[in-house]
């Protein structure tokens, strides 16, 4: 889930007792297959997979260091300021549905919640957290303890919201469909055994990318079902109010580039990065960059509208950082700097709003009232 500029190798330390259980499952998964499992598939399980996969499994993983034992920072635990800015352009949405409640997908260490609801005070009266790992809900409740009843945890998401909506890094940790062309022909990538261990393999697949291309013989890329089925079930239960989806990604015209052959897939583990999602199957992060226009055109193609969508910087800095920089401490100041710095999150990670039933001044919404980039979807 944590963005970085290239790619390192690992200095991997051993694996816990019972790491084996896990690869041994997904091999089990692979025979009942028939012998290949879908990369998706294979995703879902080394992430989800119950008491086993990397977000189930209880041991911290986000933060600002190594030393702490975690994998990677996100925005919330790099600095307060990304609460509180993005806080006001909640409260307006909030404002602009008649609206008091926040949903929050995936609400990771509870940095995020805890931020927003620090900073909107009584204008939240609940606070609704949809989050499918166990050991992260269990740490959620421990850190969001102080707000009491008006934050609550739901098992699957709401009937019907009349809300805003915030998505942190949720979109990238969503299963992949991976996708390989040899020059001829399309083949969707999956993973098989030889002998006892994990490795690929690839079958001949109508899948295509959502792109016309031009694609490099040897490319193997992403295409995104699961995070558009995500923005469908949105529209489908967003009666009146906003979403704030913030991740890192491109729209598609970048997102396949003839020069990216290798796609996106990405492994995170100790701040360090690797390519290799099939070694040390559920004791690191595997993720994919977003591809932002399918996400907007599959919401808007059921639906919802899109309000804007520009890079993390712009939108920050629309929703006054800068003011908020003015009172933090030097050591504050060079923790918030990475968020809006182009060669760390600042440009790589883009804010993405939908909305439905929800209007705005001339201007448009809080975020985006300079540097909107939906043209460019």
């Amino acid at each position: 889930m944590a963005a970085h500029s290239g790619v390192e190798s690992v200095s991997a330390p051993p694996f816990p007792e019972g790491a084996a259980a896990l690869p041994a499952r997904i091999a089990a998964a692979v025979r009942a297959a028939g012998g290949w499992l879908p990369f998706d598939r294979f995703m879902a399980m080394a992430l989800y997979e119950p008491g086993l996969g990397y977000y189930a499994r209880g041991t911290p993983v986000f933060g600002t260091m190594p030393e702490s034992g975690s994998d990677f920072v996100t925005a919330p635990e790099l600095s307060p300021l990304f609460g509180a800015t993005l806080a006001r352009a909640v409260e307006e949405a909030l404002d602009a549905a008649g609206a008091d409640t926040v949903v929050e997908f995936g609400a990771g260490s509870g940095a995020l919640a805890a931020q927003l609801l620090g900073a909107l005070g009584d204008r939240v009266r609940h606070y609704r957290i949809v989050e499918l790992s166990g050991p992260l809900r269990q740490r959620q409740r421990e850190r969001l303890a102080a707000w009491g009843s008006r934050v609550e945890w739901l098992e699957a998401w709401p009937e019907a919201m009349h809300a805003v909506v915030v998505g942190n890094e949720v979109l990238d940790a969503m299963p992949v469909t991976l996708l390989h062309f040899d020059g001829a022909r399309w083949f969707e990538r999956g993973v098989a055994l030889r002998g006892e261990a994990l490795a690929w393999a690839d079958r001949p697949t109508d899948l295509r990318p959502p792109h016309a291309g031009p694609f490099v013989p040897g490319t193997t890329t992403e295409v995104h079902p699961q995070a558009e089925a995500f923005v469908r079930g949105l529209a489908e239960r967003l009666a009146c109010g906003a979403a704030f989806l913030i991740d890192y990604g491109f729209p598609e015209h970048e997102y396949y580039h003839p020069q990216r052959t290798g796609g996106t897939l990405m492994c995170h583990r100790a701040h360090q990065a690797d390519s290799d999602p099939l070694a040390d199957v559920g004791e690191k992060d595997i993720t994919a960059h977003v591809n932002f226009s399918a996400v907007a055109l599959a919401a808007q193609d059921a639906g919802l509208d899109v309000l804007g969508y520009t890079s993390q910087a712009r939108f920050l800095y629309n929703a006054g950082i800068a003011g908020l920089l003015h009172g933090a401490s030097l050591p504050a100041r060079a923790m918030a700097a990475r968020l809006v710095n182009e060669h760390e999150m600042g440009e790589l990670f883009k804010v993405l709003m939908l909305g439905r039933g929800v209007a705005f001044g001339a201007a448009g919404p809080l975020g985006f009232v300079a540097g909107d980039r939906s043209h460019t979807l």
